[in-house]
This record gives C-alpha cells, structure tokens and sequence, in this order.
C-alpha cells in the first residue's frame, strides 16, 4: 500500500498514492460512516482546477485527488520525484472499490449519466459482483438542482441504505458535486466520470498500449472529435508548457487551501 503524500501539480494537490490505499481509505470511510471525497484527475481535471481558482480550492478540499492520466503521473515524478508504479485509473478504481464494497456488505448508490447507461452499467458490476448491493440509482437531470432539490438527492441517497456513491457527470460537474455532497452524505463519494459508460459499454476503452504511453486522450479524440477537440488540442499543450514551467522554477504554483467562503454551483 502506498502512499506518499500530496503534492501541487500547477496548484492541485494530487495524491502520490496506489489503488489499494484509495479502496482500503473507501471501505473504512463506508464502514465508518464517514465522509470521503475522492476524485481521479486526468490532464483535463487539473487544468479546470489551473484555470479557476475557485476550482482549485475545491479539489483541495477532496480527501484524495489521484493520478487518473498518465501524464498526471508522470508529473508527480518529474517535479517532485514520486515515482508510482502506475496510474490509480478511475474505470479500474470502480471496480477495485466495487469488490471491496461487496466483500463487506456494504452498498452503493450511482448517481450521473443517463437512465440507460445506468441501468447498463448496474448490470455490469452486478455481473462481475454479484453480491454487490446497488442501494439505488438515479439519473443526471443535466442542469443545476434548487435547494429543495439538493435536499431530496440527500434523502433519497440516505434512505436507500448506501454507505458510498459512485459520481458519473463528467469533469469538472461530478467534482462540484462531490465537493458540496460531501459532507450533506457523510460517506465517500467517488467521482469516476467515463467509469459509467465504459462499463456500460457504451463507451469503448482506449487499447491498453495507448493508456501506458498516455495516448488516451487521441482515442478518445478520435471517438468524439467535435466535443473534445477544444479540451485535447488546447489544454494539453498548455498543460505541458506550464508543468515545464513549475519544474524549471519559473512559477511556484502553490496549492491553494480551501476555505469555504466561495459560492457552489451544484449540478445534478
């Protein structure tokens, strides 16, 4: 198990750490009762964070914001000298945390994408888990809920008996949320984004020579062309010439700390 602390990568805190901290953290916080915000960054999720500090303080209020891309990884190492063996992937996170969970007992609540990939992605992890209890499910209605309906999410997700949530609306809306759930639900919510449609099937995975080099982002350019073209094309190589930046000095990109005084958006 491993886990070697948080270190800024263009001001957000990313945790140097392996799946099996991340599930053994999960698993106590659902047992426990507690709250426990966890989020899997890829390039485009640091650089939302990057982009706006508000953001930024939000993840940094997460209780783990792991390496979710390869080149986030790699950042880990090149800056701060955190060599990790691999990768904590969102998608292998879910599963890994989905196995858990029903070893124990303990169920789980999805939250996010449409009804159809949810009843699909369900299926799923009760095919491969068959003693995992999914306390509920319920689709994104793809706007900002009022508070009336914040209040409702909550209750519904504490009476269906869920000790954890799985968050699938995409970066940075999931983290939004989980940021403002967090401590409504006391309970880990894990915002695991294209987790959803992957497993769904609806959604095909990049081949795996292309994740080890850090290629996903062109599969899945490839895939979606007009939709992700502005977050590959443009944030990358921003991404790369400011990390170049906080290696050789040229910006300090300090953490920001979060202090709860900036307003939430909350999308469900």
């Amino acid at each position: 198990m491993i886990n070697q602390g948080k270190f800024s990568v263009l001001g957000v805190n990313i945790h140097a750490v392996d799946y099996d901290h991340v599930v053994s953290s999960v698993v106590e916080a659902a047992a426990a009762g507690r709250p426990c915000a966890v989020s899997a960054l890829a390039v485009h999720g640091v650089m939302t964070g990057f982009q706006d500090p508000v953001h930024a303080r939000r993840l940094n209020g997460f209780d783990l914001v792991v390496p979710d891309g390869q080149p986030v990884r790699w950042a880990l190492s090149w800056i701060h000298g955190q060599r990790l063996p691999d990768r904590v992937y969102g998608p292998n996170l879910t599963l890994f945390a989905a196995q858990a969970l029903a070893e124990r007992g303990l169920g789980v609540y999805l939250y996010g994408s449409t009804a159809a990939v949810l009843e699909r992605f369900a299926a799923s992890l009760q095919a491969r888990f068959p003693t995992l209890i999914i306390s509920g499910k319920e689709p994104s209605r793809f706007r900002r809920l009022d508070p009336a309906e914040r209040a409702a999410v909550v209750e519904r997700i504490k009476a269906s008996g869920a000790r954890a949530v799985f968050v699938g609306l995409g970066c940075p809306r999931q983290e939004v949320w989980a940021f403002e759930y967090r401590d409504l639900l006391r309970m880990p919510i894990l915002a695991v984004g294209a987790a959803f449609d992957f497993h769904a099937g609806t959604l095909a995975q990049a081949p795996r020579w292309a994740q080890d080099h850090g290629l996903e982002w062109l599969y899945r350019l490839i895939q979606e062309p007009r939709r992700l073209w502005r977050r590959y094309l443009l944030l990358n190589p921003l991404y790369l010439w400011n990390i170049a930046r906080q290696k050789l000095g040229g910006r300090p990109f300090v953490a920001v700390l979060p202090d709860g005084s900036e307003p939430v958006e909350s999308f469900g």
